[in-house]
C-alpha cells in the first residue's frame, strides 16, 4: 500500500488542545503542576485480542507534535498482526507532556484497528477476489476517511471517498448510484452519460438492478457499450431476495453467451464473510466485492495503557508485571 505524506495524519486542533480527552487527565495534569511533579514515565499500550494494527501513523503524528525532544517512542507498524497482550506502543517521556493525550491515542488505535481487522476478515474470505470499501455512509463524516484508510490497511484494494483515498494514496472507487439512474429514468442513459462526462481512466461499471431484470439489463448495457463496459454491478435489495449465487451465474452465462466475456461482475449489498463463503460454496463467478457495514460497523478493539516505569524504576498496578515488556517487533519512532 502507498504511503502518503505524514502531514495528512496530523490530528485535529481539538485533539491537540486536549478537548476530547477524559477530564480526569486534565485534572491529573492540574494536580501534577500544582505539586511540581513531572516524572519521566514509561507507558506501554496493548490489546487483548489478535488484530490487524491500524492508527499508528496518526498516533505517531500526535506524539511528534506534543512530546519533547528527549522523549523516546517505540511502536509496531500499520498492518502488523498483533497478538493478545503484545505491547504495540511504548512511550518514555515526562508525564506532563502527554498525560492528556491517552484518550486520543487509545481511541485512534481502537477504532482503526477494529476496522482494519474486520476488513482483513473480509479480504481473507474473498481471496483472491478483491474487496472495495463502500462503508463511508455508515459512519460519521468526520471519521469516514480514517475508516476507509483503515480498511485499506486491512487489505481492501480501494475505497469510495476522496478523503479516504487520499490517506491511502489511491484514487477513489465508484461509478453510478441508483439515484443517478432514477434521475435519468434509464440505466443505459445513465451509463452512457457517465461515459461521455467522466474521465476515461475510470472503469465503466453499470449498476443493473434498478428498473429491469439484472441479466436483461446487463445484456442491454453490454450491447450498447461494447468494449468500453468494464463491469456490471449487482446490488439487488433484500426485498427482491438480494444477490443470489444463481443470479450471478445467470448474468455471467448470458454475458458470455452474447460474446461479452470481458465484462466483469461486481457484487455489493449485505456482503460479509459469511455471505462470501456462501458465494464460494456455490462457485458464483464474482470478480470483485463492494463491502460496507461488515467493515464500517466493526467494534473497536480495546487498547489499554499502563505506566510500567517511573524515573527508570519498575512499577505497575496490581495484575500487571512491573517493568518494561520486551517486544523485538517494535521499531523506534521518535
Amino acid at each position: 500500500m502507498p504511503f502518503p505524506p505524514d502531514e495528512l495524519f496530523r490530528p485535529s486542533e481539538a485533539t491537540l488542545r486536549g478537548e476530547n480527552a477524559d477530564v480526569y487527565f486534565h485534572r491529573t495534569l492540574q494536580i501534577l503542576r500544582a505539586e511540581n511533579l513531572n516524572p519521566v514515565v514509561t507507558m506501554e499500550v496493548f490489546c487483548r485480542k489478535r488484530a490487524v494494527l491500524a492508527g499508528t501513523r496518526e498516533v505517531r503524528e500526535l506524539l511528534k507534535a506534543v512530546l519533547p525532544s528527549e522523549a523516546e517512542v517505540w511502536g509496531m507498524e500499520e498492518g502488523d498482526i498483533v497478538e493478545p497482550l503484545e505491547v504495540v506502543l511504548r512511550i518514555t517521556a515526562p508525564y506532563q507532556s502527554f498525560a492528556v493525550y491517552e484518550t486520543a491515542y487509545l481511541g485512534m488505535l481502537a477504532h482503526e484497528t477494529g476496522w482494519a481487522t474486520a476488513a482483513r476478515a473480509c479480504v481473507e474470505a474473498a481471496a483472491p477476489t478483491p474487496v472495495i470499501s463502500f462503508g463511508a455512509r455508515h459512519v460519521h463524516p468526520d471519521i469516514s476517511a480514517r475508516m476507509e484508510y483503515a480498511a485499506m490497511v486491512g487489505g481492501c484494494v480501494g475505497c469510495a471517498t476522496p478523503a479516504g483515498a487520499r490517506l491511502a494514496g489511491v484514487e477513489p472507487s465508484g461509478t453510478i448510484p441508483h439515484a443517478l439512474i432514477l434521475s435519468m429514468g434509464d440505466t443505459l442513459k445513465a451509463i452512457q452519460a457517465f461515459d461521455r462526462v467522466i474521465d476515461q481512466r475510470v472503469n465503466r461499471i453499470a449498476l443493473v438492478d434498478t428498473f429491469k431484470d439484472e441479466a436483461e439489463e446487463s445484456l442491454r448495457v453490454a450491447r450498447a457499450m461494447g468494449d468500453r463496459l468494464w463491469a456490471v454491478r449487482l446490488d439487488t435489495p433484500s426485498e427482491r431476495g438480494g444477490v443470489t449465487a444463481a443470479l450471478v451465474k445467470e448474468v455471467r452465462a448470458r454475458l458470455d453467451g452474447a460474446g461479452f466475456e470481458h465484462v466483469k461482475i461486481v457484487v455489493s449489498g449485505g456482503v460479509n464473510p459469511e455471505r462470501i463463503a456462501y458465494y464460494k460454496a456455490e462457485n458464483a463467478p464474482i470478480d470483485a466485492y463492494g463491502i460496507g457495514s461488515a467493515i464500517s460497523a466493526a467494534a473497536p478493539v480495546d487498547f489499554t495503557a499502563d505506566i510500567k516505569a517511573i524515573n527508570g524504576r519498575p512499577v505497575a498496578k496490581r495484575g500487571r508485571i512491573p517493568g518494561i515488556t520486551p517486544n523485538h517487533r517494535m521499531k523506534r519512532w521518535l
